[in-house]
């Protein structure tokens, strides 16, 4: 069992930044994928931005890259989602979510944090 602990949320004026948090613990592995995902009131969950453990590779959604930026830190099990220029369609509920580097789904997941973008 892996356990995710997102925090950072909040509100914030567009234009914009914040720092979102997921702090992991349990049977993590460097042979895990950790995601951000979001999701806005009455639209499905989208994904936003990934990384590998070991390596730190990187991948995101066209609709942040450029914009956000996902790192990690090993020695304190945490992943982070730097977003900077934010824009009032970025509100969502943020969720962290983990997975095995072999698995084709994303098995573990936060509470979710609340980000509000205002105009």
């Amino acid at each position: 069992q892996v356990q995710l602990v997102e925090s950072g949320g909040g509100l914030v004026q567009a234009g914009g930044s914040l720092r979102l948090s997921c702090a992991a613990s349990g049977r993590t592995s460097s042979n895990y994928m950790l995601g951000w995902f979001r999701q806005a009131p009455g639209q499905e969950r989208e994904f936003v931005a990934t990384i590998t453990w070991n390596i730190g590779n990187t991948y995101y959604a066209n609709s942040v890259k450029g914009r956000f930026t996902i790192s990690r830190d090993n020695a304190k099990n945490t992943v982070y989602l730097q977003m900077n220029s934010l824009k009032p369609e970025d509100t969502a509920v943020y969720t962290c979510a983990a997975k095995s580097l072999g698995s084709s789904s994303y098995n573990y997941w936060g509470q979710g944090t609340q980000v509000t973008v205002s105009s």
